[in-house]
């Protein structure tokens, strides 16, 4: 069953030849229908996929289209996980004279990805955040999920993101089976159990003290005014755009708050006397895994101050006070290993198999590449 959102907003399901005007009430269902009323640049400006709701028996994912367009966040855009992302990174890790073969590298990698026309591309399982947690979908359905939405866009890639042993190794074993190209993307960095991996840990204990010594108020903040979303968004905006790249998703004042409204991320922040949020993660939990896929602080303020160390450290203690395993995203790796996080490799899993020869040679040769290369890099360098 396809749920299509239309012109009037409304989700519609199709199901076979039978067209019906109702969607199930679940969490994928509600942002599905939120991106496609609000439009998903208003939400996400960087991102301009179409939207659909995916369901498989008691399962519904959602799925994102987009038709080859460069330039976009890498959460729908496999060209800038890749390649523009990658470029940045460079640029912030400052590697001398051998930025200029990283470049080279990049180049031609752009040029493969180019033509075998991979950002044309269907994902299953999207919420166009840094990290799809696919929570209770061990791959149910996933072989007649891939025959229809071939079907339905022939000269479309099919992409699965976030897939690693550790969050999701029923789904990943899944694919495999069903005869998808795993390419590896990035290094995350783990924690199994919080309580006896993360608390006891100097590191941790001095962030518990940056937190004390602060005098902020910290709590989840289930009622977000519109200063607050506006405070988040920009927060966030300042640390992972403007530090870091603009490859990363751009999340507007709207996007915070129907994503505390529908329950698809829980906002932790950190309040000074005024009211004013100086720090905040957002907890997104699926599956028994917590992982923080927003997160920031104030950096006009002095690094002495530690709000970023206090935004990491609420995350994860209402990760352990849930009882959730901790998944801490890529980046940082000396800052999470500190704190008792361990790395694992996360892949993309890629099928075109009903594409043309040329695209399918395509997707053979960088699968080849990858997995010789950019996976001992970065099991190497911690990245």
């Amino acid at each position: 069953m396809l749920f299509i959102p239309p012109a009037s907003h409304a989700p519609e399901l199709l199901e076979g030849a039978t067209l019906l005007t109702h969607a199930p009430g679940t969490l994928a269902a509600s942002y599905v229908a939120r991106l496609a009323s609000d439009g998903t640049r208003n939400l996400v400006t960087n991102a301009a996929s179409r939207v659909l709701l995916l369901g498989s028996g008691p399962i519904d994912l959602p799925v994102t289209v987009d038709d080859g367009t460069l330039g976009h966040s890498y959460v729908s855009s496999p060209h800038s996980a890749y390649v523009l992302y990658a470029r940045d990174e460079i640029a912030l890790l400052g590697l001398g004279h051998a930025r200029f073969a990283a470049e080279a590298v990049l180049r031609t990698l752009s040029g493969l990805l180019r033509a075998m026309r991979l950002n044309r591309a269907v994902h299953l399982d999207n919420w166009l955040l840094s990290t799809n947690l696919h929570g209770e979908w061990q791959g149910t359905g996933l072989a007649a999920m891939r025959t229809l939405l071939s079907a339905r866009f022939p000269d479309h890639f099919l992409i699965i993101r976030s897939l690693d042993p550790w969050t999701c190794p029923a789904l990943l074993d899944a694919v495999c089976h069903d005869g998808w190209t795993l390419l590896p993307a990035r290094q995350v960095w783990v924690t199994d159990d919080l309580a006896a991996s993360w608390l006891p840990r100097g590191q941790t204990r001095a962030d518990a003290k940056a937190l004390r010594r602060s005098g902020l108020q910290t709590g989840r903040a289930d009622n977000l005014s519109e200063r607050d979303c506006a405070r988040i968004a920009d927060l966030y905006h300042q640390l992972y755009v403007g530090r870091y790249s603009a490859i990363n998703p751009i999340f507007t004042p709207e996007f915070v708050r129907v994503a505390a409204a529908i329950g698809l991320l829980t906002f932790l922040v950190a309040r000074d006397a005024q009211g004013q949020i100086m720090a905040f993660s957002a907890l997104r939990s699926a599956g028994g895994v917590g992982t923080v896929p927003l997160m920031g602080y104030d950096m006009t303020r002095p690094q002495s101050e530690g709000l970023c160390r206090i935004a990491s450290y609420m995350a994860a203690e209402a990760a352990m006070d849930t009882g959730l395993r901790f998944h801490g995203s890529s980046g940082a790796g000396e800052f999470k290993r500190s704190r008792g996080a361990r790395g694992v490799i996360e892949y993309m899993a890629v099928d075109g198999r009903h594409l043309s020869a040329p695209r399918r040679a395509g997707l053979a040769v960088l699968a080849a590449g990858l997995n010789a290369f950019m996976k001992p890099m970065l099991e190497r360098n911690g990245w």
